[in-house]
This record gives structure tokens, C-alpha cells and sequence, in this order.
């Protein structure tokens, strides 16, 4: 039972699944590895549990899955507390306060293993006050402390072991603002809004679909109904990188890889369960990493969707596949689109560009546009064997271009590939640019625009290329 593959954000999502399903609006996650006895406590102001119906969550198996469940409920099998905890401590106890009277119950494995019978321990009024953060509780809610926490520490000390539990919290945080990002947001209807601490540091919903951006396109929802019950599909199309703010960007950036998080995104009541899977029915690819679709399904249809204990993975049925195969194309169509679209526009300047793209043979090229209005000028002003040793350079730096490299670099930093040089002054590279052109002509004012456009040396500095102008052209 220990070792059906939790992990410590996975066994508290688990916790904090059973605090939402007993109207907690607000749980706090405590690691306190500082004492003498370690130890991480899950606290919230839920509804809180009689001493009959503690002793009765402290069963594996408490509820059969195949038992209607409130709409509102979160578990499945009634073993999420007890495998989630057990995955990374030897002794799980946990106490409950409802209308201001105490209850508590522990397992300890040590103890199971000397007598080898499962041996529930029941806590007095005074062994629960003696315990950590209890003070915590209101009036009514449940605390769940684990110790001997012989998984969490992974047998490390001093420094080491600091290092090993800072990044698991981090890991934690972000797994939590991910998995209940709707009920962090206040999404779900029903429920109020819930606040979810780490040792103190508020957990921020993580929006998959970037919906506040205006950028993100939203497309029509679908309905596929499993016997009778609605199951809705919602498609998103992600802004480029190049619409995101610099502060947007850095927390999508730090919180998912977009190649590998692309695909279905499962709910179940509202709690993410899967996600970044498009189930075989089309590769991952760098042009579609934007396309994501939302699927929510309530729990009346658990059974259809192959919910695995940990509520880690489930597989759509057939009917709700079918639908996603025929939206598939149009959502990935609009991300490769999207993805694309800057380069599209650099290929369709109406002056020449400096590179050109060419589909021919059954493979893709990129090259030096040999027409472009700078070569061209160069191109006059060198004799026979100059003009030939031109065209050799240029067809040398069309064959090296670093395609593996570039690829490599934008699919992981894409904001962090610039080509535009290091800011020089941007009067002198205009005149020089000028005279490159026309020498000491006069020259056209819409051709020298449009010239200044297609070498994207001056774009963050159109303003001054229009004074420029107006100055120079006039």
C-alpha cells in the first residue's frame, strides 16, 4: 500500500481533495522539519468529524466507488487518506474538531508490524492538545500530521536534507496551483474561493489557458453526453510568447514546458487530474504546443473514465475521443497558425526579404534573398569575379544556417532569442543604410521604409526611423 507511486505533491492533493470535499475554504500545509521528530501537518476549517465518523475515514476502504457520491465530493475509493499518507510516513494521525469537540485516531505502522494486526490507536483530549498546530483548529475543522517521515527525508541530513525537502515544497506549490487553479480562482460554482498555504506562502492559481490574456483564443465549446450526462470540451489556443508581458511570461515559463503540457486537460468536479495528453490521436509536436483543450466530466461518470487510485490518470471513453479527434485539427491548425504567424508575416513583406523559404525537392530551405534591394546595390558596385565571390558567400551562409541550434534554443527560451544587435546609434546605421542604397540620391521615402522593415534592425525603434525619414525624405 506504500508504494503505489505517490509523490509528496500527489499524497497532499490527496489530503487536500478530502478538506474540499468537507467544505474547507481554507487549508494550510505545514513542514516542520526543524524539531526533534519532523513532521508535515495538513490543517483546514472544513466541517470537521465526530469521533464515529473518524474512526470511520481511519478504514481503507471507507466508501465503495461504486456508491453515488455528492456532486461536490472529491474522492473516489476512501483509501486517498491512508495510501497517500502512509506513501510517505510510518504514522499518520489525524485529529478532528466538529462543533468544538476533539477527536483523534492514529495508525502507526511500527506498531502493526510488533503485533501484526491493524491496531487503531484513539487519542484522549489531552494526548490531541499535547500535539503541534493544533491550537490552529476553530471550531470546527481536521488536522492530518504525518511523522516518521522515513519517504519524505530520503534519509538525508544537515544541509542535504534542507535542499531535499525546499525543492519538494517547490515542486508542491507548483503542482497545487496547477491541480486546483479553478477552486484557487473562485471557478467553481457551488463553492466559495479556497486559500491554500505552504508554510505559510499562499499558493497562486495557475491558469493553464492563460485566459486573461486577450491574445488567447477561446473556441466553441462542445457537448458529448456519456448516458445522458453532459461532458464539456472546451478549446484554447495559447498567445505566441511575443503577446505575453515579461512578468506573464516568466510565471508560464517557470511553471510548464509547453511542448510537454500541450493536450487535454481532465477535470473532474473542477480538480485537475490529467493533463498534457492528446491520447495517441496526434504526436506532440513544437508547432501545435499551444493548443490545449479543457474537458470537465462530473463524478457520476468515474466509472466510465478509468480513475486510477492516486486520481492521477483517466482515459476518456470512446464517444468523448471521437469528439476530440474531429476538433483536434482545427485547435492545432489555429496553435501552428499562431506559432507560425510572425515568420509567415517576415515572408510576405511587400518589399523583398532578406531571407527566402522554399518548399522544393520534398524538404524545406531557408536562404539569402539574392533580390533583396541591399544585395542588389552591392551587387552593382562590384566587377565580374566581386560578384561571384558574393554569391559563393552568400550560398555558404544560406547552407550553415544553425537550424538544430536555433530550433533547440527558441523551443526552450523563445523570449530570450533576439536577433536585433546590440543598440549602436540609430541615426548613423539609418544613413548608412541610406547610402548603401542610393548613395548620394535622394532615394524614395516608402522604398527606404519598407527596406528598414524587412532587415529588422531598427524595430524597437520605429519612432525615431519615422523622424528619419520625415527629416531626411522630405
Amino acid at each position: 500500500m506504500r508504494d503505489l507511486g505517490y509523490s509528496l505533491e500527489t499524497a497532499i492533493a490527496d489530503l487536500i481533495d478530502n478538506s474540499i470535499s468537507a467544505g474547507a475554504d481554507s487549508i494550510d500545509i505545514v513542514c516542520d522539519v526543524s524539531q526533534s521528530q519532523p513532521l508535515v501537518i495538513t490543517l483546514d476549517n472544513g466541517n470537521g468529524m465526530t469521533r464515529e465518523e473518524l474512526v470511520n475515514a481511519m478504514r481503507h476502504g471507507t466508501v465503495s466507488p461504486r456508491l453515488a457520491r455528492s456532486p461536490l465530493d472529491l474522492g473516489r475509493f476512501g483509501l486517498g487518506l491512508k495510501t497517500a499518507s502512509f506513501s510517505q510516513c510510518r504514522s499518520l494521525t489525524v485529529i478532528s474538531k466538529k462543533d468544538g469537540v476533539f477527536s483523534g485516531a492514529e495508525w502507526n505502522l511500527d506498531r502493526i508490524d510488533a503485533v501484526d494486526e491493524w491496531i487503531l490507536s484513539i487519542l484522549d483530549k489531552d494526548d490531541i492538545l499535547k500535539l503541534p498546530h493544533i491550537d490552529q483548529l476553530g471550531d470546527s475543522g481536521t488536522a492530518v500530521l504525518w511523522k516518521q517521515l522515513d519517504r519524505l527525508l530520503e534519509d538525508e541530513t544537515g544541509r542535504h536534507r534542507d535542499e531535499v525537502i525546499n525543492e519538494k515544497l517547490d515542486v508542491l506549490d507548483r503542482h497545487l496551483s496547477l491541480v486546483f487553479h479553478r477552486f484557487l480562482a473562485g471557478e467553481i460554482k457551488g463553492r466559495s474561493k479556497i486559500s491554500i498555504t505552504v508554510n505559510g506562502h499562499a499558493v497562486v492559481a495557475f491558469d493553464p489557458f492563460c485566459k486573461k490574456n486577450p491574445a488567447t483564443q477561446i473556441l466553441p465549446e462542445e457537448i458529448v453526453r456519456i448516458e445522458g450526462v453532459p461532458v464539456h470540451l472546451q478549446p484554447y489556443v495559447l498567445p505566441h510568447h511575443s503577446r505575453l508581458s515579461a512578468s506573464e511570461y516568466d510565471f508560464y515559463q517557470n511553471r510548464s514546458d509547453f511542448i510537454s503540457n500541450q493536450g487535454a486537460y481532465i477535470y473532474r468536479n473542477g480538480r485537475l487530474m490529467a493533463w498534457g495528453d492528446w491520447f495517441r490521436l496526434i504526436p506532440k509536436g513544437e508547432a501545435t504546443k499551444l493548443a490545449r483543450v479543457q474537458i470537465d466530466f462530473p463524478n457520476i461518470l468515474d466509472e466510465s473514465w478509468t480513475i486510477d487510485i492516486k486520481k492521477s490518470r483517466a482515459r476518456p471513453p470512446r464517444p468523448v475521443r471521437e469528439r476530440l479527434r474531429q476538433i483536434i485539427s482545427q485547435v492545432t491548425g489555429r496553435s501552428t497558425t499562431v506559432h507560425r504567424g510572425r515568420g509567415q508575416r517576415l515572408f510576405q513583406d511587400n518589399a523583398a526579404p532578406i531571407w527566402d523559404r522554399y518548399a522544393d525537392n520534398g524538404g524545406i530551405r531557408y536562404s539569402i534573398n539574392g533580390s533583396h534591394p541591399l544585395i542588389q546595390r552591392l551587387v552593382e558596385r562590384l566587377d565580374q569575379d566581386g560578384e561571384k565571390s558574393l554569391k559563393i558567400l552568400l550560398a555558404s551562409i544560406s547552407a550553415s544556417l544553425p537550424v538544430e541550434m536555433i530550433y533547440s534554443d527558441y523551443s526552450t527560451h523563445p523570449q530570450e532569442v533576439s536577433q536585433i544587435p546590440a543598440e549602436h546609434d540609430v541615426i548613423e546605421r539609418l544613413s548608412s543604410l541610406r547610402a548603401a542604397l542610393w548613395g548620394e540620391a535622394t532615394g524614395d521615402a516608402d522604398a527606404f521604409r519598407e527596406v528598414v522593415r524587412s532587415t529588422r534592425l531598427f524595430e524597437r525603434h520605429m519612432d525615431v526611423v519615422d523622424q528619419y525619414i520625415d527629416k531626411e525624405f522630405a
